[in-house]
């Protein structure tokens, strides 16, 4: 099943450097291996903010769930997620 998710990373201004950037190293590492399992389909940056787009295809409902509560940056993300389906006029075979 298809997602659309749309994260929104709210980062503590007082967050020290060094752990920013761990935080940040550990969710491109888990995003890239979700992207190789074709879990993460697509992403986008939202040019000029803090925040992306993306697809993810998972199995269920549960299953995404436990793939954003994964993300090293989930406790300082504001997300919005909507399910998506397949539409009639859609060419491409990898549309489910």
């Amino acid at each position: 099943m298809l997602y659309q998710v749309e994260m929104t990373v709210l980062l503590p201004t007082d967050m020290p450097e060094a752990e920013m950037a761990e935080i940040k190293a550990r969710e491109k590492a888990y995003a890239q291996d979700l992207q190789r399992q074709k879990i993460w389909r697509h992403i986008w940056r939202v040019a000029g903010q803090y925040k992306n787009i993306s697809i993810f295809d998972c199995r269920d409902n549960a299953h995404l769930h436990e793939v954003l509560t994964g993300l090293p940056l989930y406790p300082w993300m504001k997300m919005d997620v909507v399910p998506l389906c397949r539409h009639p006029s859609s060419i491409h075979e990898d549309d489910r």
